[in-house]
């Protein structure tokens, strides 16, 4: 669903001039919450009247596709200090900024992380955890979060 989605949203919000970080999907029972982080394509911060903004056009075109089936709640917010991180782009542009990341799969038995990213290079992150690097593969990763 979250994959459905991003691809629906994306344009709308880039439409919009403001950068889809990240949405959050759940659902439990006939309820469903679709949170939507978004973020200003300039470097401004993100106030209450970008995120009413977004929430209308967003809000439009969820019950135009209706791509849930049943009810939801909708949320826009900017991505605050932990930030998600979910594309290549966001990665290189965070360097050098303490990050949280979690693992689909381990590597070496490990799938958490938190440490000083660095180098985005060949779909790789490196990340630097108690003075060693680590590369971790972004396509492995199901959650990444800059530590606020």
């Amino acid at each position: 669903m979250k994959g459905k989605l991003l691809g629906l949203l994306e344009p709308v919000v880039a439409g919009l001039g403001y950068e889809l970080v990240e949405i959050e999907f759940s659902s439990s029972g006939r309820s469903s919450l679709v949170r939507v982080y978004i973020d200003r394509t300039d470097g401004g911060g993100v106030g209450l009247d970008d995120c009413e903004r977004a929430s209308r056009s967003i809000g439009a075109v969820l019950d135009a596709e209706d791509p849930i089936g049943h009810e939801y709640q909708l949320e826009v917010s900017s991505p605050g200090f932990d930030r998600p991180l979910r594309t290549a782009a966001h990665f290189v542009r965070f360097a050098g900024n303490e990050a949280r990341i979690e693992l689909a799969a381990p590597i070496e038995g490990r799938r958490r992380f938190k440490g000083r990213l660095g180098q985005v290079e060949a779909g790789m992150v490196s990340i630097e955890v108690d003075r060693k690097e680590w590369k971790l593969p972004l396509s492995g990763i199901s959650k990444a979060r800059l530590v606020g």
